[in-house]
């Protein structure tokens, strides 16, 4: 197949899997439909492409995902050309190249996913459903992502910046090595923290956004309200939404239990409950409203949560019914009598 077909349909059939494809290579075969779709390539363009794919079996089969996933999703425009992604006004645009890289990485399995939820699929780290990820940052930072969050990582010459898209964090920002030394900024879509050498998490759910610091100072400030910041040290937590900007208060002791991988509870609703767990699992947990008004308290391993749904009748008068795997809910327990 070379100049007749390289735009047209992939090659793949219905329902056919190709190899795995390294993001490298998934990367060039990218770069390489970018520049054939921008309506300038040459003849010469056509033949190197030709002589790229040939050159490997690696390189066909990615060109191959390649095609397919553009057929799917159509990220790659025909209008696009190889010399727009270095224009800075079109950041959008190098971040539909950077999914598009990212689906034919994943394949099949992993679309359904990106259908879902495509934002997250452009992030520089992201955790999935029930999964803890550590990072090492350049400087030797470190971040660990809670159960289905992602963040972006810019690190440059005046500022290490660390976006949070979705989710929850855990940060040690450690002294910066570089003169003059960049202050570390967490960005959130609230406001921005400014850490000293500290160790914190930032949690962003429902319009909220909350920071629990652990070691160190930071600096919280809204993005609504300009000007007005929070100043948290150690022991302390503080919250901001579009409305406000909460003042200092002593911080939950198990703020960052999750990164043990336990959930605690003291005497929370079941609705709550229910809610916390449910973030790390696939799918829906409900609570019945007739008994949300449960109370329950343990630490609970977040590892296995059907065990922790198996263990809830034992101590409250409640059943777990799961329609499927991932339809499940809590209700009130039934009297066999």
């Amino acid at each position: 197949m070379h100049h007749g077909d390289q735009l047209n349909a992939p090659a793949e059939q219905a329902g056919e899997q190709l190899p795995a494809v390294e993001r490298n290579v998934a990367r060039e075969a990218a770069r390489w439909l970018l520049r054939l779709s921008s309506g300038r390539a040459t003849d010469a363009d056509v033949h190197a492409c030709d002589q790229w794919r040939a050159s490997k079996v690696e390189n066909e089969y990615a060109w191959q995902r390649a095609q397919r996933v553009n057929a799917r999703f159509g990220l790659i425009p025909s209008a696009l050309g190889m010399a727009t992604l270095i224009r800075p006004e079109l950041k959008q645009r190098r971040a539909a190249l950077k999914a598009f890289v990212a689906l034919m990485v994943a394949g099949p399995v992993g679309w359904a996913a990106w259908r879902a939820d495509p934002l997250d699929w452009t992030a520089d780290y992201r955790s999935a459903v029930g999964e803890r990820r550590n990072v090492t940052l350049a400087d030797g930072s470190t971040l660990q992502l809670n159960t289905d969050s992602a963040v972006d990582v810019e690190f440059d010459a005046a500022t290490r910046l660390v976006r949070l898209r979705s989710g929850e964090i855990a940060v040690h920002a450690v002294a910066d090595a570089s003169l003059p030394a960049r202050p570390f900024v967490v960005r959130t879509h609230l406001g921005e923290i400014e850490a000293l050498p500290s160790r914190f998490c930032v949690r962003e759910d429902g319009g909220r956004c909350q920071v629990s610091v652990q070691e160190g100072q930071v600096r919280v400030s809204s993005g609504a309200h300009p000007g007005r910041f929070l100043s948290l040290s150690a022991g302390e937590q503080g919250s901001l939404s579009e409305a406000a900007l909460s003042p200092p208060m002593a911080a939950d002791p198990h703020a960052g239990d999750w990164m043990r991988g336990v959930l605690y509870a003291s005497q929370l609703r079941l609705d709550g409950f229910a809610a916390e767990l449910g973030r790390y699992r696939r799918g829906v947990l409900r609570c019945d409203p007739e008994i949300a008004h449960l109370r329950i308290s343990g630490a609970f391993q977040l590892n296995d949560t059907d065990a922790v749904l198996a263990a809830l009748p034992a101590t409250l008068p409640v059943q777990v019914i799961y329609r499927t795997p991932y339809w499940v809910t809590i209700g009130p327990r039934v009297s066999t009598a």
